[in-house]
C-alpha cells in the first residue's frame, strides 16, 4: 500500500477515534490523538502535493504546533505563574497566525481590485454582519475574561469571521469546486468555534464538545480536499481574455 493511502486511512481512523474519545469525555487522550492527526495531515500534504503552496503549508504547520502545545499543557503542569496563563496566549496566537496564513492563501488567488468592483454591496454587507457577529460572540463571554484575554478573544473571533468572509467572496469570485470546498471548510471552522464557546461559557454539555470536534474534523477534510484541486479558468467576457490561475 502506498504511504499516502496508508496515511489517509490512518488519519481517518484517528479522526473517528478522536470523536469517540470526546464522546467519552477523555479530553487528554482526545487532545493527543487530535494533535497526532493534524501532524500526519501536514505530512500527508507534504508528500502527496507536488506543487505545495507555502501559505497553506504554513497554515497546517502553525496549527499543528498549536495542537502539540495544547496537548503538552494537558499532560504537563508548568505552573510558571498563577496570574498569567502564558500558554493560553501562545496557543491562541498560533491559531490566529495559522488562520491568517490561510486568509492570505485565499487573498493571493484573487484579483482584489476586480473583486471589490464586482461585489461592492456583498462585501459591505459581509463587513456589517462580521462586526455584528464578532461583537455578539465576544460580548457573550466578556465577563469570563480578563482585559487582555478579552481582546485576544476579540482578535481571534475577528480572524475566524474574516476567514469565512474571504472564503465566501472567493467562492463568488471563482464559483468552482476548489472554492466551494474551501468555503465549506471555513463555515465548519466558524461553527466549531461558536459551539466551543457555547460549551465553555454557556452550557457544559459534552454533546456540544463532540459537535465542536466533528465540525473541526469536517473542516480539515474539506481544506485538504481543496488543496488537491486547481481553480478552473476565469473568462473575462468584457475584455475577451482568459485568465488561468492555479
Amino acid at each position: 500500500m502506498q504511504i499516502g493511502k496508508f496515511l489517509g486511512a490512518l488519519i481517518l481512523a484517528l479522526s473517528i477515534f478522536f470523536l469517540g474519545l470526546q464522546f467519552k469525555g477523555l479530553e487528554i487522550e482526545a487532545a493527543g490523538v487530535r494533535a497526532l492527526a493534524v501532524v500526519l495531515l501536514t505530512f500527508l500534504y507534504v508528500i502527496r502535493k507536488k506543487n505545495k503552496h507555502p501559505l497553506f503549508l504554513l497554515f497546517l504547520v502553525f496549527f499543528a504546533i498549536s495542537e502539540i502545545l495544547n496537548y503538552i499543557t494537558w499532560t504537563i503542569n508548568f505552573d510558571i505563574t498563577p496570574d498569567i496563563d502564558y500558554f493560553y496566549y501562545i496557543g491562541n496566537s498560533l491559531y490566529i497566525i495559522s488562520y491568517l496564513f490561510l486568509i492570505a492563501r485565499i487573498a493571493v488567488s484573487m484579483n482584489i481590485k476586480k473583486v471589490f468592483l464586482k461585489f461592492p454591496f456583498q462585501i459591505c454587507l459581509l463587513f456589517i454582519l462580521g462586526l455584528f457577529f464578532v461583537y455578539f460572540v465576544s460580548d457573550t463571554t466578556k465577563k469570563d475574561f480578563s482585559y487582555n484575554e478579552y481582546y485576544l478573544e476579540l482578535l481571534y473571533n475577528s480572524v475566524v469571521m474574516l476567514l469565512m468572509a474571504m472564503a465566501l467572496i472567493n467562492y463568488m469570485y471563482r464559483d468552482d469546486k476548489k472554492s466551494m470546498n474551501l468555503l465549506i471548510g471555513a463555515i465548519c471552522i466558524m461553527f466549531s468555534e461558536i459551539i466551543q464557546l457555547a460549551y465553555f461559557y454557556i452550557a457544559d454539555f459534552n454533546l456540544l464538545n463532540v459537535l465542536c470536534s466533528m465540525f473541526l474534523v469536517f473542516a480539515f477534510i474539506f481544506f485538504y480536499l481543496q488543496s488537491c484541486l486547481q481553480h478552473r479558468e476565469i473568462v473575462d467576457y468584457n475584455q475577451q481574455d482568459i485568465h488561468v490561475e492555479g
